[in-house]
């Protein structure tokens, strides 16, 4: 029903993109007419080849999109009789400001309680987090999204996550110290319903 229908679209794209190699020539046409519109001249030395690079750069910077779940998580989901909390801490994340086209950048924290399953801490660490956040995104969404995939690929009692992220939008205009951070959370299952468990998670995500 409903519920099916946006946690679908909570986790994936409603199509496939086309492969990286085909949107280069079009890419870079588009960034050569920005230098253009900018002021600058595209023939000039040092920026006859920075419509390709650009192009380049911004397909590693959403390489995201050409990523499933399922895709990350092959080998690495574990049956395992444990029903301790796991938290991996300070993972490292980049991104994209889908509002501006600049890159925000930080920590995530993730905690599950495990219910006969486990995730090899290696994937959980980067490969989810990397898929959802290689992407156009939102601070907000992508905290929510890699929540989803946790609870997605491991039914565990409960999900928490954490984002500390620093908005080069905000900080680049001045809107923002630049020590400024925007810190989100999406609490699910246990960690939502009972607050000795999301008071647990929270010490171990800020202790040093």
């Amino acid at each position: 029903g409903h519920e099916k229908c946006t946690f679908h679209h909570d986790l994936e794209l409603d199509h496939r993109p086309p492969t990286r190699e085909a949107l280069l020539p079009d890419m870079s046409r588009a960034y050569r007419l920005l230098l253009s519109s900018l002021g600058e001249n595209p023939d000039r030395q040092g920026l006859l080849k920075t419509p390709e690079r650009a192009a380049k750069a911004m397909l590693f910077f959403t390489k995201g999109y050409d990523q499933s779940l399922e895709e990350v998580l092959n080998d690495a989901v574990f049956d395992e009789d444990h029903d301790e909390m796991v938290v991996v801490k300070d993972i490292e994340m980049f991104s994209m400001c889908e509002h501006h086209l600049v890159p925000f950048y930080g920590k995530v924290s993730i905690g599950y309680l495990p219910t006969k399953k486990i995730l090899g801490l290696s994937k959980l660490a980067r490969q989810i987090v990397e898929i959802f956040s290689r992407r156009l995104q939102v601070q907000e969404r992508l905290t929510k999204q890699i929540a989803i995939a946790v609870t997605k690929a491991v039914q565990p009692a409960g999900v928490a996550v954490v984002v500390e992220g620093v908005h080069m939008c905000m900080v680049m205009r001045g809107v923002q110290k630049i020590n400024s951070k925007t810190v989100t959370s999406t609490m699910l299952g246990v960690f939502r319903d009972d607050p000795k468990t999301r008071e647990e998670f929270l010490n171990l995500v800020h202790s040093k």
